[in-house]
């Protein structure tokens, strides 16, 4: 701190130092200047605006799309639930879509359904930002992460020796395949490839 010296001598200071003088506060009067490197300064400022920038994106909003129509098998919507999950746990807005197509518009109740279940599926990390709506033929939510929850569910995870984020294989291990019962014909195939 120098206090108020004329330009022509806080120049030189400046110049003696090998460092550069920068206008800091142009609007005072007078206008506050500091000695420094301008180079080290920009490439510093580069790197907090990096890291602020990497903060902002660790809260982005991802979408988790149900098929392209209602008729998605129940292991399906479990699959995007649990990537849905992933996605909350990691700290990003999910919105969750439903297409309606066709006649599927008259069973509207069906999809509501649906958003509920997977509401009360994900209640343990999220929170209903926006409830289902419609909006043509499409319905949308958005559920955010809540930190508490998530530092529970994190907290629960670790005590029993799990990982903290699900995975499609874990998924799979835990879907029953009761309805196997293909009579062993390969999909209708006989030798040779044809039907």
């Amino acid at each position: 701190m120098l206090g108020v010296v004329e330009l022509d001598e806080a120049k030189r200071r400046a110049y003696d130092s090998g460092l550069d003088l920068v206008e800091i506060a142009p609007d005072s009067r007078p206008p506050v200047c500091k000695i420094m490197d301008f180079g080290k300064f920009k490439y510093e400022q580069s790197k907090k605006d990096k890291a602020n920038k990497a903060k902002s994106k660790a809260s982005e909003m991802k979408e988790v799309r149900l098929g392209r129509s209602m008729k998605i098998d129940p292991h399906d919507v479990s699959i995007r639930v649990a990537q849905a999950r992933r996605f909350l746990i990691e700290g990003h807005r999910v919105q969750i879509i439903q297409q309606f197509r066709g006649r599927e518009m008259a069973f509207r109740s069906k999809g509501d359904d649906r958003m509920d279940d997977i509401i009360l599926r994900l209640a343990d990390l999220a929170k209903v930002e926006v409830p289902p709506r419609l909006n043509g033929r499409r319905m949308g939510m958005i559920l955010v992460p809540e930190k508490q929850k998530i530092e529970v569910y994190k907290k629960k995870m670790i005590a029993e020796g799990k990982p903290i984020l699900p995975s499609v294989p874990e998924l799979l291990e835990d879907f029953s395949h009761e309805d196997d019962d293909d009579d062993d014909d390969d999909d209708g195939l006989i030798e040779g490839g044809q039907h």
